[in-house]
Protein backbone atom coordinates (compact mmCIF):
# COMPACT_ATOMS: atom_id res chain seq x y z
CA UNK A 1 0.00 0.00 0.00
CA UNK A 2 1.45 3.65 -1.34
CA UNK A 3 0.74 6.54 0.61
CA UNK A 4 -0.62 9.13 -1.39
CA UNK A 5 1.95 12.12 -1.85
CA UNK A 6 1.46 15.64 -0.79
CA UNK A 7 0.20 17.08 -3.99
CA UNK A 8 -1.52 15.15 -6.49
CA UNK A 9 -0.20 16.69 -9.36
CA UNK A 10 1.35 19.44 -10.82
CA UNK A 11 2.55 21.36 -13.87
CA UNK A 12 6.24 21.07 -15.12
CA UNK A 13 8.02 22.35 -17.59
CA UNK A 14 11.25 21.76 -19.86
CA UNK A 15 13.04 24.83 -21.89
CA UNK A 16 14.79 23.66 -24.39
CA UNK A 17 17.18 26.49 -25.13
CA UNK A 18 18.70 28.22 -28.29
CA UNK A 19 22.45 28.67 -26.58
CA UNK A 20 24.46 31.10 -28.22
CA UNK A 21 28.03 32.45 -27.58
CA UNK A 22 26.62 35.43 -26.19
CA UNK A 23 26.12 34.96 -22.69
CA UNK A 24 23.67 37.84 -21.91
CA UNK A 25 21.48 36.87 -24.80
CA UNK A 26 21.08 33.53 -22.96
CA UNK A 27 20.53 34.88 -19.88
CA UNK A 28 17.87 37.01 -21.10
CA UNK A 29 15.93 34.20 -23.19
CA UNK A 30 16.47 32.11 -20.13
CA UNK A 31 14.72 34.68 -18.32
CA UNK A 32 12.16 35.24 -20.37
CA UNK A 33 11.00 30.95 -21.01
CA UNK A 34 11.00 30.73 -17.47
CA UNK A 35 8.40 33.51 -17.15
CA UNK A 36 6.35 32.20 -20.11
CA UNK A 37 6.70 28.60 -18.67
CA UNK A 38 5.30 30.07 -15.07
CA UNK A 39 2.81 31.98 -16.87
CA UNK A 40 1.14 28.31 -17.90
CA UNK A 41 1.02 27.26 -14.80
CA UNK A 42 4.38 25.26 -14.27
CA UNK A 43 5.14 25.15 -10.87
CA UNK A 44 8.78 23.18 -11.59
CA UNK A 45 11.29 24.45 -14.32
CA UNK A 46 13.91 22.77 -15.81
CA UNK A 47 16.88 24.32 -18.16
CA UNK A 48 19.63 22.47 -20.21
CA UNK A 49 22.95 21.64 -19.61
CA UNK A 50 25.10 24.12 -20.46
CA UNK A 51 22.32 26.86 -20.74
CA UNK A 52 24.70 29.87 -20.44
CA UNK A 53 27.69 29.18 -22.64
CA UNK A 54 28.46 26.95 -26.03
CA UNK A 55 29.01 23.33 -24.77
CA UNK A 56 32.47 22.20 -25.40
CA UNK A 57 36.00 21.56 -23.39
CA UNK A 58 37.08 24.95 -25.28
CA UNK A 59 34.57 27.35 -24.24
CA UNK A 60 34.43 26.27 -20.13
CA UNK A 61 36.80 28.03 -18.46
CA UNK A 62 35.80 31.16 -20.85
CA UNK A 63 32.15 31.12 -19.98
CA UNK A 64 33.18 29.43 -15.74
CA UNK A 65 31.88 31.65 -13.12
CA UNK A 66 31.77 31.37 -9.44
CA UNK A 67 28.35 30.17 -7.69
CA UNK A 68 26.97 32.23 -6.93
CA UNK A 69 27.79 34.43 -9.65
CA UNK A 70 26.01 36.33 -12.56
CA UNK A 71 23.74 33.32 -13.79
CA UNK A 72 22.94 32.09 -10.74
CA UNK A 73 21.98 35.46 -9.70
CA UNK A 74 19.60 35.12 -12.95
CA UNK A 75 18.69 32.08 -11.75
CA UNK A 76 17.45 33.08 -8.24
CA UNK A 77 15.70 36.04 -9.55
CA UNK A 78 13.89 34.02 -12.10
CA UNK A 79 12.53 31.82 -9.64
CA UNK A 80 11.33 34.48 -7.03
CA UNK A 81 10.07 36.48 -9.59
CA UNK A 82 7.74 33.53 -11.11
CA UNK A 83 7.13 31.51 -7.32
CA UNK A 84 8.73 28.23 -9.47
CA UNK A 85 11.21 25.46 -8.53
CA UNK A 86 14.09 26.31 -11.21
CA UNK A 87 16.15 23.62 -12.18
CA UNK A 88 19.03 26.14 -14.06
CA UNK A 89 20.35 23.28 -16.48
CA UNK A 90 23.91 23.57 -15.61
CA UNK A 91 26.90 26.07 -16.32
CA UNK A 92 30.56 25.99 -16.09
CA UNK A 93 31.63 26.65 -12.29
CA UNK A 94 35.20 27.17 -11.34
CA UNK A 95 35.69 26.74 -7.89
CA UNK A 96 39.48 26.08 -6.28
CA UNK A 97 40.99 25.59 -9.32
CA UNK A 98 39.38 23.28 -10.91
CA UNK A 99 36.03 23.70 -13.19
CA UNK A 100 32.94 21.68 -12.69
CA UNK A 101 29.63 21.60 -15.02
CA UNK A 102 27.15 22.21 -12.05
CA UNK A 103 23.24 22.22 -12.01
CA UNK A 104 21.76 24.71 -9.56
CA UNK A 105 18.25 24.67 -7.97
CA UNK A 106 16.46 27.35 -6.89
CA UNK A 107 13.09 27.35 -4.47
CA UNK A 108 10.31 30.15 -5.23
CA UNK A 109 11.76 32.58 -2.50
CA UNK A 110 14.93 32.47 -4.26
CA UNK A 111 16.55 30.17 -1.96
CA UNK A 112 19.48 27.98 -3.46
CA UNK A 113 18.11 24.44 -2.85
CA UNK A 114 20.82 22.15 -3.91
CA UNK A 115 24.07 22.07 -6.22
CA UNK A 116 24.43 19.35 -8.24
CA UNK A 117 28.05 18.60 -9.50
CA UNK A 118 27.79 16.04 -12.63
CA UNK A 119 29.28 12.97 -11.37
CA UNK A 120 30.06 11.12 -14.47
CA UNK A 121 32.48 13.04 -16.82
CA UNK A 122 31.49 12.71 -20.77
CA UNK A 123 34.81 10.92 -22.03
CA UNK A 124 33.77 8.98 -25.05
CA UNK A 125 35.45 7.67 -28.52
CA UNK A 126 33.08 6.37 -31.05
CA UNK A 127 35.41 6.24 -34.08
CA UNK A 128 34.27 8.21 -37.32
CA UNK A 129 31.64 9.60 -35.14
CA UNK A 130 32.74 11.66 -32.04
CA UNK A 131 34.97 11.82 -29.49
CA UNK A 132 34.46 14.19 -26.77
CA UNK A 133 36.56 14.25 -23.31
CA UNK A 134 34.87 16.27 -20.70
CA UNK A 135 37.59 15.22 -18.19
CA UNK A 136 40.38 17.53 -19.98
CA UNK A 137 38.91 20.82 -18.78
CA UNK A 138 36.86 19.04 -15.73
CA UNK A 139 36.85 17.53 -12.72
CA UNK A 140 33.47 15.15 -11.66
CA UNK A 141 31.36 15.98 -8.40
CA UNK A 142 30.97 13.57 -5.83
CA UNK A 143 27.61 14.11 -4.18
CA UNK A 144 24.04 12.67 -4.80
CA UNK A 145 21.74 15.82 -5.08
CA UNK A 146 18.23 15.72 -3.88
CA UNK A 147 15.47 18.52 -3.00
CA UNK A 148 12.25 18.54 -1.45
CA UNK A 149 9.40 20.22 -2.78
CA UNK A 150 5.53 20.48 -1.82
CA UNK A 151 4.54 17.89 -4.60
CA UNK A 152 7.45 15.55 -4.22
CA UNK A 153 11.20 14.77 -4.09
CA UNK A 154 12.93 15.23 -6.90
CA UNK A 155 16.27 13.71 -7.87
CA UNK A 156 19.33 15.61 -10.15
CA UNK A 157 21.50 14.17 -12.63
CA UNK A 158 23.60 16.26 -15.34
CA UNK A 159 23.61 13.98 -18.74
CA UNK A 160 26.07 11.95 -18.78
CA UNK A 161 24.63 10.55 -15.28
CA UNK A 162 21.59 9.18 -17.03
CA UNK A 163 23.59 6.55 -18.30
CA UNK A 164 24.12 4.72 -14.84
CA UNK A 165 20.98 3.38 -13.64
CA UNK A 166 22.64 3.03 -10.32
CA UNK A 167 22.53 7.08 -9.23
CA UNK A 168 18.61 6.93 -10.75
CA UNK A 169 17.77 3.69 -8.55
CA UNK A 170 19.66 5.57 -5.38
CA UNK A 171 17.03 8.22 -5.91
CA UNK A 172 14.66 6.18 -5.86
CA UNK A 173 15.05 4.15 -2.68
CA UNK A 174 16.16 7.49 -1.33
CA UNK A 175 11.85 8.91 -2.11
CA UNK A 176 12.27 10.74 -5.06
CA UNK A 177 9.58 10.72 -7.75
CA UNK A 178 10.44 12.56 -10.42
CA UNK A 179 14.32 12.79 -12.06
CA UNK A 180 15.72 15.55 -13.55
CA UNK A 181 18.78 15.35 -16.30
CA UNK A 182 20.09 18.65 -18.15
CA UNK A 183 21.69 17.11 -21.47
CA UNK A 184 23.10 17.88 -24.58
CA UNK A 185 23.52 14.55 -25.76
CA UNK A 186 24.35 14.83 -29.37
CA UNK A 187 23.70 13.72 -33.25
CA UNK A 188 25.60 10.12 -32.99
CA UNK A 189 24.41 8.56 -28.92
CA UNK A 190 20.79 11.30 -29.69
CA UNK A 191 19.30 9.65 -31.92
CA UNK A 192 20.77 6.19 -30.42
CA UNK A 193 20.27 6.77 -26.23
CA UNK A 194 18.25 9.68 -25.71
CA UNK A 195 15.25 8.32 -25.66
CA UNK A 196 16.22 4.76 -24.92
CA UNK A 197 17.78 5.61 -21.63
CA UNK A 198 14.85 8.05 -20.32
CA UNK A 199 12.14 5.22 -20.59
CA UNK A 200 14.78 2.78 -19.02
CA UNK A 201 15.42 5.13 -16.17
CA UNK A 202 11.35 5.58 -15.59
CA UNK A 203 10.80 2.24 -16.17
CA UNK A 204 13.31 0.72 -14.03
CA UNK A 205 12.16 2.79 -10.87
CA UNK A 206 8.64 3.83 -11.57
CA UNK A 207 9.28 7.52 -11.77
CA UNK A 208 9.02 10.47 -14.04
CA UNK A 209 11.88 11.42 -16.11
CA UNK A 210 12.59 14.81 -17.27
CA UNK A 211 15.25 15.99 -19.54
CA UNK A 212 16.25 19.30 -21.03
CA UNK A 213 18.75 19.40 -23.96
CA UNK A 214 19.73 23.05 -25.61
CA UNK A 215 18.22 23.25 -29.04
CA UNK A 216 19.82 21.99 -32.25
CA UNK A 217 22.19 24.56 -33.43
CA UNK A 218 23.43 23.00 -37.18
CA UNK A 219 26.53 26.02 -36.95
CA UNK A 220 27.76 24.67 -33.51
CA UNK A 221 31.10 22.64 -32.75
CA UNK A 222 29.24 20.34 -30.23
CA UNK A 223 25.35 19.77 -32.22
CA UNK A 224 22.63 18.92 -29.93
CA UNK A 225 20.12 16.34 -30.54
CA UNK A 226 17.07 18.20 -28.93
CA UNK A 227 13.89 16.30 -28.43
CA UNK A 228 13.59 17.64 -24.27
CA UNK A 229 11.11 14.81 -22.96
CA UNK A 230 8.98 14.34 -20.32
CA UNK A 231 8.71 10.24 -19.79
CA UNK A 232 5.89 8.48 -17.28
CA UNK A 233 6.23 5.33 -14.95
CA UNK A 234 5.18 3.33 -17.13
CA UNK A 235 7.49 4.03 -19.81
CA UNK A 236 5.46 6.28 -22.17
CA UNK A 237 6.66 10.02 -23.11
CA UNK A 238 3.93 12.64 -22.28
CA UNK A 239 5.81 15.20 -23.62
CA UNK A 240 8.75 16.09 -26.48
CA UNK A 241 9.80 18.57 -28.14
CA UNK A 242 11.54 18.90 -31.34
CA UNK A 243 15.11 20.23 -32.18
CA UNK A 244 14.13 23.71 -32.30
CA UNK A 245 13.94 26.29 -29.42
CA UNK A 246 10.35 25.50 -27.34
CA UNK A 247 8.99 25.18 -23.60
CA UNK A 248 6.96 21.61 -23.36
CA UNK A 249 5.07 20.89 -20.62
CA UNK A 250 3.78 17.55 -18.65
CA UNK A 251 1.35 17.17 -15.71
CA UNK A 252 3.32 14.88 -13.30
CA UNK A 253 0.23 12.73 -11.75
CA UNK A 254 1.58 11.37 -8.58
CA UNK A 255 -1.52 9.28 -7.86
CA UNK A 256 -0.81 7.75 -11.44
CA UNK A 257 2.49 7.06 -9.75
CA UNK A 258 1.14 5.39 -6.98
CA UNK A 259 -1.28 3.28 -9.14
CA UNK A 260 1.59 2.07 -11.65
CA UNK A 261 4.06 0.72 -8.06
CA UNK A 262 0.65 -1.03 -7.07
CA UNK A 263 -0.42 -2.62 -10.34
CA UNK A 264 3.34 -3.55 -10.50
CA UNK A 265 4.91 -3.67 -7.05
CA UNK A 266 9.01 -4.31 -7.89
CA UNK A 267 9.85 -2.13 -4.71
CA UNK A 268 8.43 -4.74 -2.28
CA UNK A 269 9.46 -7.68 -4.59
CA UNK A 270 13.52 -6.83 -4.76
CA UNK A 271 15.30 -9.84 -3.55
CA UNK A 272 17.55 -7.49 -1.27
CA UNK A 273 18.40 -10.35 0.49
CA UNK A 274 20.42 -11.74 -2.68
CA UNK A 275 21.47 -8.57 -4.09
CA UNK A 276 21.80 -4.42 -2.96
CA UNK A 277 22.82 -0.61 -4.64
CA UNK A 278 23.45 1.55 -1.77
CA UNK A 279 25.32 5.16 -1.90
CA UNK A 280 28.79 5.22 -0.84
CA UNK A 281 28.96 9.22 -0.04
CA UNK A 282 25.69 10.92 0.67
CA UNK A 283 23.95 13.91 -0.50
Amino acid sequence: MYLLPRTCSFSLAVVQLRVSKIKADNLGRAQKLVKEAAGQGAKVVVLPECFNSPYGTGFFAEYAEKIPGESTRVLSEAARDCGVYLVGGSIPEKDGGKLYNTCSVFGPDGKLLVKHRKIHLFDIDVPGKIRFQESETLSPGNRLSMFETPFCKVGVGICYDIRFAELAHIYAKKGCQLLVYPGAFNMTTGPAHWELLQRGRAVDNQVYVATASPARDESASYVAWGHSSVVNPWGEVISKAGPEESVVYADIDLQYLADVRQQIPITTQRRNDLYSVNSVQEG
